[in-house]
C-alpha cells in the first residue's frame, strides 16, 4: 500500500515545490495528539531520513517516516476548499475512528493498547 493524492493535493503539493526549490518532495506522517491519539503531519521534506519509505505520483515524491508509515499506508490525500478555508483532508483505511473535533484519530491497534 502507498500513498495517493487526488488531482487537487498533487496541485497544491506541486505548487508548494515550485515555491520552494530546495525541498525533495512532501513529508507525511504523523504524531501523538488530539483526544484521539494520532494527528497528520505534511510538511515539506527537505532531506531523506533514515528508514523514510518513499512514494512517488507524476514526479513528487511523498517521504513518510517508518514510523508513521504502518498508520497511514493506503490513505489517500486530498486538498479542498470551503470559502475562505483550504485543507489536506485524509482517507486512511487504518483510521478506526476520531475524535469529535475531527483532529485526530485511533487505529484498531490503539483500541487494544
Amino acid at each position: 500500500m502507498t500513498i495517493t493524492l487526488s488531482p487537487a493535493a498533487l496541485d497544491r503539493v506541486q505548487r508548494f515545490l515550485t515555491a520552494n526549490p530546495d525541498a525533495l518532495g512532501m513529508r507525511f506522517g504523523v504524531e501523538r495528539t488530539g483526544c484521539s491519539g494520532w494527528g497528520y503531519v505534511v510538511d515539506l521534506a527537505h532531506e531523506e531520513r533514515e528508514g523514510d519509505e518513499i512514494a512517488e505520483q507524476d514526479g513528487v515524491r511523498i517521504y513518510i517516516d517508518a514510523h508513521s508509515f504502518p498508520l497511514v499506508a493506503g490513505t489517500r490525500i486530498d486538498f479542498t476548499r470551503q470559502g475562505l478555508n483550504e485543507q489536506f483532508t485524509f482517507e486512511n483505511p487504518k483510521s478506526a475512528g476520531a475524535c469529535g473535533c475531527g483532529e485526530s484519530f485511533t487505529t484498531d491497534a490503539d483500541r487494544v493498547a
